[in-house]
């Protein structure tokens, strides 16, 4: 079953979504988010959405405004791609090869909420940069609280799946990573989701015998075809990514866990990070990017002029202890 969220002038509503693009809205329902926090994971979700295939249809898809899927309560960015990690890496931090310790754990970063994009909405290029990115990522979405699962029981606290967009400054990225406190500002004004929430029991035809979904992804800008990979191509599957990330603390319904950036083209640093130059060119107002995973959807954006950055002093640098102020003379 799949579930958008649309506006009109009034409103949010949450629908099921048909194949012909059909929308059935759910009764007085207005936030997916509370939603999977009412129905308490997928066998609530699902029985939610057949009572509204009960009741009379609403509008097509096409007439609409898609928003996001859901309003995450939180958002954690993980990096699970072993050739993402290689050709980013030496396109951002100028070094080769990948840490030892990113085989330890499924690394994550926790992103921006509160910046969450929808389908065919326009994303801003971030105050300062000059070299925006997209990323091209599967998003699992946890339907029931837990705490300290097991890969096992995690995946019945997975309620469904969504495309995720990561937009990236690279320049802003590589700057503030010699701080050595992992990225903010540079991942801070964009996550694209959507279309759709795809309930888990849709995909599950994908998985293979490792329990990785085997689904195909590929990246558009401007309508050429500048990656191709495949999901199963991740080193841990969403199962151990929401037992990692419940460790010692809650996963709750509406969190969103990203399966970090997919190899062979997820991202255009990967594709500098290999060749050497910047090819293709950093994204610039004007371009538009589209991303499709296989039984998932496709989720495009285009990309507009943002706003210049209001200017900060520099850091005051500190007086070695027991140094004097100088007094500033009177009236001066």
């Amino acid at each position: 079953m799949r579930f958008a969220t649309y506006e009109d002038p009034h409103r949010h509503h949450v629908a099921v979504v048909e194949e012909d693009g059909t929308l059935f809205p759910l009764a007085g329902v207005t936030s997916l988010t509370a939603l999977l926090a009412e129905t308490g994971g997928l066998p609530g979700l699902l029985a939610a959405g057949a009572a509204a295939l009960d009741a009379p249809p609403g509008p097509h898809v096409g007439d609409v405004r898609l928003s996001p899927p859901l309003q995450p309560p939180s958002v954690r960015d993980f990096v699970t791609f072993e050739e993402h990690v290689e050709g980013v890496r030496r396109s951002v931090d100028g070094v080769a090869g990948v840490p030892e310790q990113w085989y330890a754990a499924p690394t994550f970063y926790f992103a921006n909420p509160h910046a969450i994009h929808g389908p065919g909405q326009d994303v801003p290029v971030p105050p300062g940069s000059g070299v925006l990115d997209f990323e091209l990522e599967v998003a699992a979405v946890i339907g029931r609280e837990g705490r300290d699962l097991t890969p096992g029981q995690a995946r019945d606290h997975i309620v469904g799946y969504t495309v995720l967009n990561d937009w990236s400054a690279r320049d802003l990225q590589s700057a503030e990573m010699r701080v050595g406190l992992g990225p903010c500002k540079g991942k801070d004004t964009a996550t694209t989701l959507g279309p759709y929430l795809v309930t888990a029991d849709e995909l599950e035809p994908y998985r293979d015998a490792d329990g990785f979904l085997r689904l195909a992804l590929t990246a558009e800008v401007n309508g050429r075809v500048v990656g191709e990979d495949l999901l199963s191509r991740m080193s841990w599957t969403f199962e151990e990514m929401t037992a990692y990330a419940s460790r010692g603390t809650r996963v709750v319904p509406g969190d969103v866990l990203g399966s970090g950036t997919c190899g062979n083209g997820g991202c255009l640093a990967e594709l500098w990070g290999r060749r050497g130059e910047q090819d293709p060119p950093p994204l610039k107002p004007g371009d538009t990017v589209t991303l499709t995973v296989e039984g998932v959807g496709t989720l495009t954006s285009t990309v507009v002029a943002g706003t210049e950055p209001v200017p900060l002093p520099s850091g005051r640098r500190r007086r070695p202890r027991g140094a004097r102020a100088t007094a500033r003379p009177a009236g001066g």
